[in-house]
């Protein structure tokens, strides 16, 4: 089956896999650094920027665990990840990605509906 993606904001217009990064780069762009994306077969898709490096988690539904890319042996943690609600977030650098390796992941979860072969993952179920 292939899933039709939305941005979880009460829009319906569709997100494909070639417009998702510009999508996310114009959110965070007017300061909107949380972005959600929810599939026609339910799953989640979430996306934080700092817009240096972002945390990207898959769920295969709301309330579900799900899992998030990570960037093993990256040291230190990196602020400014600002949440819908304006919370002000801090998160360590192996739990989250640079930005355009985010981008690649997130437009590859789209088209392909999985991680790209190349990405680390932990599932948090």
């Amino acid at each position: 089956m292939i899933e039709s993606w939305v941005v979880d904001d009460g829009s319906s217009l569709p997100v494909s896999s070639e417009t998702v990064r510009d999508t996310l780069q114009a959110r965070a762009d007017r300061g909107q650094y949380e972005t959600w994306l929810s599939s026609s077969s339910g799953r989640l898709l979430a996306f934080v920027t700092n817009t240096k490096r972002a945390s990207v988690s898959l769920l295969d539904g709301e309330g579900e665990p799900g899992e998030h890319a990570v960037d093993p042996g990256a040291e230190g943690s990196s602020e400014g990840f600002i949440l819908s609600n304006g919370q002000h977030d801090e998160y360590p650098d192996e739990d989250t990605v640079p930005l355009e390796e985010a981008f690649r992941f997130v437009g590859c979860i789209l088209r392909q509906g999985s991680w790209p072969d190349d990405a680390h993952w932990v599932v948090d179920r």
